[in-house]
């Protein structure tokens, strides 16, 4: 009898087992029977729902889930993925989270190679540039801020003027939150700050698990940092970012600003956001930022030397 022959070399795929089997069970121990519309009856040992539960509402054996549970994703229907995001009333970023895991788990020709941020395309710059009002700047999945405006780097001097940033050469969302003793003084709401931060990683982590920096980030993250330790494996998955920050700003006091994000795609290939903070009218947030807008402002043009020579 002919042996099979085996994989090709060059097909490989990462072992994200682990990452699926955590994020699983960490979905289903926040459904309570109630919940999903399933009877209770007698003691449960553990919380959230049960894997025949989640079987049930999925309309799969229980044999099956749990497989799926163990990280045997690589090669599951799409329809039957859906399906179990269904019964574990994921939401759209966990979703994504989820097909991100199943993608990442079949094999590949080749993992792609180390991507290198360039710089962005000047056109982007201009249009940070022009944004004087509004705090602007790009960022990768890594949460390295890879190109800003004059505002951005005033409202966010701390980070920028962070040693971390001196040390990689530009400055890092995650490495200032979770690093940097200022960071929570700067941010009024750390904890938040720090829980979504730690779930855009997440995010990233499952889109392009072959980022190598990335996974370094990771590693000195959860060696440095208790609490980023402690949300990592919290499993929590964010994509989209917006809202309301208060930051304490060490020379105008409290800024309260609206925040969100845009996805840039590059020339690469690659798709990194754009972030925008800006001050609702007439608040004393808004005059506040007009104030850094101001000192960040380039001087005017000498009138002797603008002005024009006369005509012959």
């Amino acid at each position: 009898m002919d042996q099979p022959r085996p994989a090709h070399r060059s097909a490989e795929r990462t072992d994200n087992r682990s990452d699926i089997r955590d994020f699983l069970a960490s979905r289903r121990a926040k459904l309570t029977p109630e919940q999903v519309g399933l009877p209770t009856s007698g003691r449960r040992r553990v919380p959230g729902l049960r894997r025949e539960e989640v079987a049930v509402l999925a309309g799969v054996s229980t044999e099956w889930y749990t497989r799926l549970e163990k990280g045997n994703i690589s090669g599951v229907s799409e329809d039957v993925i859906d399906a179990v995001a269904q019964a574990l009333q994921l939401d759209e970023d966990e979703r994504t989270y989820l097909f991100d895991l199943a993608r990442a788990s079949r094999p590949v020709p080749r993992p792609p190679r180390r991507r290198k941020d360039g710089q962005v395309p000047p056109s982007v710059q201009w249009v940070l540039d022009s944004m004087t009002m509004s705090s602007a700047f790009v960022r990768n999945g890594r949460m390295d801020v890879i190109a800003s405006n004059a505002l951005a780097r005033a409202v966010h001097a701390p980070m920028f003027d962070s040693p971390s940033a001196d040390k990689h050469g530009r400055p890092n969302i995650a490495r200032f939150i979770f690093l940097d003793d200022g960071a929570d003084d700067f941010y009024v709401d750390w904890d938040f700050a720090a829980v979504s931060t730690a779930a855009l990683l997440r995010a990233e982590a499952g889109r392009d698990p072959y980022d190598r920096d990335l996974r370094e980030l990771v590693g000195e993250l959860s060696t440095l940092s208790p609490e980023f330790r402690t949300m990592w494996a919290a499993h929590d998955v964010r994509i989209r970012h917006d809202g309301i920050k208060r930051l304490e700003h060490p020379d105008v006091g409290r800024l309260e600003l609206a925040y969100r994000s845009l996805d840039l795609p590059m020339p690469n290939r690659t798709v990194h956001d754009l972030t925008f903070y800006t001050a609702e009218p007439g608040t004393t947030s808004e005059d506040r930022l007009k104030l850094l807008a101001s000192w960040t402002a380039a001087p005017p043009p000498d009138t002797q030397t603008a002005r024009r020579a006369p005509a012959d």
